[in-house]
């Protein structure tokens, strides 16, 4: 059998990934571009704090729709199709939005953008996760994370570039990457993995070969597959006690993502600093920093995925995130935030997002996509995503509320506190999955050694 080196498949593995995780710059854009916006539309629409929160959460409940929806279409057509088709209700979305003209029709335009979001929160890291090869896996799924972060960033400088302009040009120009994202699809082939489980051996060892060093490599890949003898299962699968241990771990990430904070920081740091004594002007370029920071600390966890690993990335940056929120929250609750209190009010913003970022949204998506066997992996990530969509919800319905109730002080000192949780939760029950085949993971469950304490415990009692 030929076994002849092929650099072309490390490649166009590459563009697949970038391809694929446009439907991540689109997330971050649509997600982040409201902050700006929300300056623009309070006074135009007259919206209350209310009435802001729910323009600002349709795009989470839509997603929170569209994950769970995607879940049986990309098992029934394929996690290209699927992403296909969420690229199609980004550009739809897009259009709507830009030309609504009463709140009503805004929700519904960011509802559609939601659905979008969430679908492709399920798939796409699961679409680059079955293709890429074990040595490269966390870079590439990563690599979706940057397109969120790079996304949110792209929306913090229009946001400011506009600021003096019309907020539906702001919202317009999603419609370019959205292209892209279809366009791009259409040229691209379907998961090997989705294809063997559906009995296309041929099929999948095409695309195996394709994106492989050798063919002799993509054989062996497709046998190891094949061994699992993986079938479509139902829900309950992902609650049976063998595969609990992948459901606690990646779905307590995907909780943990939101509840940390983050996002209720994207979302309102303009309106929040602004509040604060921060001008309209400052408060905007105080939210590039903040997308500047969220690149450049994606970019960093991409090549600390890899060379750490996904668990000791999280250990290792958490604690910083703690601190940072601590930090923040004193200056709010002293009111220190004007002067040379700005300057420090900020650096703890940019040092919590480069913490929080750098662990738990870097690892959220990528764990999730690796730690479901192959026969429930569109259902779980499908859960892990509604989870992470719905602690969303509830933290971008609340945050202004919490604000009023708590005072910004008292609001990122409770972020403190689930931070600190996420450490402890972090370092007993998320495995380390950096250089293991998807294959191996499934084994690791099992044979009921996937959980660190469960890991831990089979090595003294073999001793």
């Amino acid at each position: 059998m030929a076994s002849t080196s092929r650099p072309r498949g490390h490649a166009l593995t590459n563009f697949i990934a970038v391809i694929a995780a446009t439907g991540g710059l689109l997330f971050g854009y649509d997600t982040g571009i409201i902050s700006a916006a929300l300056l623009q539309l309070t006074p135009q629409f007259q919206l209350t704090t209310e009435s802001a929160e729910i323009v600002t959460s349709a795009v989470i409940l839509g997603a929170l729709i569209g994950c769970i929806s995607a879940a049986p279409l990309s098992d029934r057509l394929g996690r290209r199709r699927t992403i296909i088709a969420a690229a199609t209700l980004f550009l739809i979305g897009t259009v709507i939005v830009t030309f609504a003209h009463t709140v009503s029709v805004l929700t519904f335009a960011r509802l559609i953008l939601g659905l979008a979001i969430g679908a492709s929160s399920q798939i796409v890291p699961i679409y680059i996760a079955e293709i890429a090869p074990p040595e490269r896996r966390g870079s590439l799924v990563v690599a979706f994370q940057f397109a969120i972060a790079f996304g949110q960033l792209i929306s913090f400088i229009t946001g400011y570039l506009l600021q003096d302009y019309s907020w539906r040009l702001m919202f317009g120009l999603g419609v370019i990457p959205a292209v892209i994202l279809f366009v791009g699809m259409l040229f691209l082939p379907n998961s090997p993995r989705w294809l063997a489980m559906q009995g296309e051996f041929e099929r999948a060892r095409e695309v195996l070969r394709s994106v492989r060093k050798t063919d002799a490599e993509a054989d062996r890949e497709l046998q190891d597959i094949q061994d699992q003898h993986d079938e479509k299962a139902p829900l309950s699968e992902v609650f049976k006690p063998w595969v609990r241990p992948a459901t606690i771990a990646a779905v307590g990430i995907a909780l943990l993502c939101q509840l940390t904070g983050i996002n209720a920081v994207m979302y309102y740091a303009p309106t929040i600093f602004a509040d604060a004594g921060f001008g309209q002007s400052s408060a905007l370029l105080t939210s590039v920093a903040v997308g500047v920071s969220m690149v450049g600390t994606v970019a960093f966890g991409g090549w600390a995925v890899d060379a750490w690993g996904r668990r000791t990335l999280m250990l290792r940056m958490i604690p910083g995130a703690v601190v940072s929120l601590v930090l923040l929250g004193f200056m709010f609750f002293t009111g220190q935030t004007h002067g040379w209190g700005a300057f420090v009010t900020a650096a703890a913003v940019v040092g919590y997002v480069v913490f929080n970022v750098g662990s738990l949204s870097v690892a959220i998506w990528l764990v999730g996509a690796e730690v479901f066997p192959l026969s429930c992996r569109g259902t779980g990530m499908s859960l892990v995503a509604a989870s992470h969509w719905g602690a969303d919800l509830i933290i971008s319905l609340t945050t202004l509320s919490m604000v009023k109730a708590l005072g910004a002080g008292g609001t990122f000192w409770l972020f403190a506190a689930v931070n600190a949780l996420s450490f402890f939760f972090v370092l007993r029950y998320v495995p380390e999955t950096r250089g293991r085949s998807l294959e191996q993971l499934e084994a690791s469950l099992r044979d009921g050694t996937f959980a660190p304490v469960a890991h831990a415990k089979a090595q003294v009692s073999t001793r």
